[in-house]
């Protein structure tokens, strides 16, 4: 992994790619992973992510990121 990391930076840093960009785009991508992984849900996504769910909150508003917890349909009874 540690390769293909170095790898991605210099094609980064060959691209004129600013730093800031870069890690925007890491946390974006990052952030959207974990979400998905707990389909939506902040407070799991935090513990994963080793940050308080506010923090998370204000990060997903900030990137744009629009994520709902996904619910579970209630079966018919």
């Amino acid at each position: 992994m540690k390769d293909q990391l170095e790898a991605l930076v210099l094609r980064m840093i060959d691209q004129g790619i600013l730093f800031s960009d870069a890690v925007a785009e890491f946390e974006k991508r990052f952030i959207e992973r974990v979400l998905n992984r707990h389909n939506g849900n902040q407070s799991r996504a935090a513990r994963t992510l080793g940050i308080h769910r506010n923090t998370l909150s204000r990060k997903v508003e900030e990137l744009g990121l629009n994520h709902q917890p996904k619910r579970r349909k209630r079966s018919g009874r």
